[in-house]
């Protein structure tokens, strides 16, 4: 059986390695000179930024990607666990360190409102029930026919997907600071708190099972791992070349051409390209029928990007490794960037520091960041040509206030991404920084099947399908393809 896997993410890879452990001769094409897709490193002057996921948790996943062909992870890559997860910062300066040390979540909790302790600890419990649904049974079950989905309807319903992250936060915390904190996770993996189905709060809890990782060296240190797997246990990659288009007969798939010319026909080609992206650039519509031109046309995308890397001369040694700051406004920011696709300055962002638990990633004596801002995606028709360095410079403002002071004179190197980014070298659609919107109406088999509605032999792995973004989600996805190949 000949595979081909277009795109070299998480989902990519874990695919090619999953294909590879069921005796296919598997190609890995990568557009790029190098592994990653969102998760490529930048080097610059001795400074070594992550381009994508720096939040690693279910590092499990990872590890059964070595297990598969009997090596263990620890000769590979180095994971350790965080003590603070996240501090979250407000507007009027108050702090607030997430972790896993419940007596300490407890103090904190209590110190901001006493009552919501006990309303925590029922979230808690009711999200582990969401997890143990949605992560643990459903994660990696095939959702490519309507009465898979029919069938867990009950469970999702009495599990309240129908209620919005926040909204079902709420319901158990009263202070508005404890429901931001307790409801953000969905902005990790692109959605908005106020829209994305509860489902997503299994998140709070999947973060408390496995706790918050580091990948020492960078994320990237593990696509770098298992590049290694994947050249030790004969895939082939390429890099560098482009898929231009996918070869079908009909509805069925038969190779792939690339951007110099040279086809390379397969029994199964695995997307772990933008779906959105694939259909409209890769494939002919006249294959199309009319209820899947309609599921296109009706998807919502996910926020864009703003990431903007930076190094400094001067340790920042009060900066711990995730810092989320919030704006004053929260739901009428989200607004502003999901609804209205307009800029805001009344930012919210998180601030990536490896330098806080890895020397390795800036030059001695200097420090490592990225600091990443929602913003709308390309549906804005904002143009970044112009807005780049507004929003640059309006984010090193924001910092030098409430965070890291004189930022401006002790930046040494500095470069940023955008939308266009996402857009261009990543093949998103409107530049989204994780394809489309984690909402209930496009969840599970609502989704971009991972076995396609349209072309026998071409399947999806990644952000645009099921189960959805961030590491757990895509590494997840290639589980799903195991079951259905």
């Amino acid at each position: 059986m000949n595979s081909i896997v277009i795109g070299s993410g998480f989902g990519g890879i874990a695919a090619a390695i999953r294909l590879k452990a069921k005796k296919h001769n598997v190609i890995l094409i990568e557009k790029h000179h190098d592994l990653g897709g969102r998760a490529r490193v930048f080097k610059k002057n001795g400074f070594t930024f992550d381009a994508g996921p720096t939040v690693i948790t279910a590092p499990y996943l990872i590890d059964e990607l070595f297990q598969l062909f009997n090596k263990e992870s620890k000769n590979y890559i180095q994971l350790t666990p965080l003590k603070t997860w996240y501090q979250f910062i407000f507007e009027d300066k108050t702090k607030f360190n997430y972790s896993g040390d419940e007596q300490e979540m407890k103090n904190q909790i209590e110190k901001i409102n006493k009552d919501d302790f006990k309303g925590y600890q029922k979230l808690v419990s009711f999200t582990k029930k969401i997890f143990d649904k949605g992560f643990l049974e459903l994660a990696d079950t095939p959702f490519d026919k309507p009465f898979v989905m029919l069938r867990q309807l009950p469970a999702l319903l009495k599990l309240k997907s129908y209620k919005s992250v926040y909204s079902l936060v709420s319901q158990y915390i009263k202070n508005e600071k404890l429901r931001r904190i307790l409801s953000m996770h969905p902005l990790l993996v692109g959605g908005n708190p106020f829209s994305t189905t509860s489902i997503y709060g299994l998140i709070l809890y999947l973060e408390k099972k496995w706790g918050i990782h580091y990948s020492m060296g960078g994320t990237g240190n593990i696509i770098k791992g298992l590049e290694k797997l994947m050249t030790e246990i004969g895939i082939k990659i390429i890099k560098g070349h482009e898929v231009t288009k996918i070869i079908t007969n009909n509805q069925r798939i038969k190779g792939i051409k690339l951007d110099n010319n040279e086809e390379i026909m397969a029994d199964n080609v695995v997307c772990n390209a933008d779906p959105p992206a694939v259909y409209d650039k890769l494939l002919d519509e006249t294959n199309y029928n009319k209820i899947f031109k309609w599921k296109r046309k009706r998807m919502e995308y996910s926020m864009g990007l703003f990431v903007y890397y930076f190094g400094t001369k001067k340790i920042y040694g009060n900066i711990e490794h995730h810092t989320i700051k919030f704006g004053d406004k929260y739901k009428e920011h989200l607004d502003d960037i999901f609804e209205k696709k307009k800029l805001n300055d009344d930012i919210s962002y998180y601030l990536h520091r490896p330098s806080a638990t890895d020397s390795s990633m800036a030059p001695e004596g200097h420090d490592c960041f990225y600091v990443l801002v929602p913003v709308p995606n390309n549906q804005s028709k904002i143009n970044w040509s112009i807005q780049g360095d507004k929003i640059k410079n309006l984010v090193i403002d924001k910092m030098e206030e409430s965070l890291l002071p004189n930022l401006r004179e002790n930046i040494v190197e500095d470069f940023y991404l955008t939308p266009d980014y996402f857009e261009k070298d990543l093949n998103t659609k409107y530049g989204s920084g994780f394809s489309i919107q984690p909402k209930f109406t496009q969840s599970a088999y609502f989704r971009f099947h991972n076995k396609s509605e349209v072309f026998s032999g071409l399947y999806f792995v990644g952000a645009g399908t099921h189960p959805g973004a961030g590491l757990p989600g895509v590494l997840s996805s290639a589980k799903v393809l195991d079951k259905i190949l």
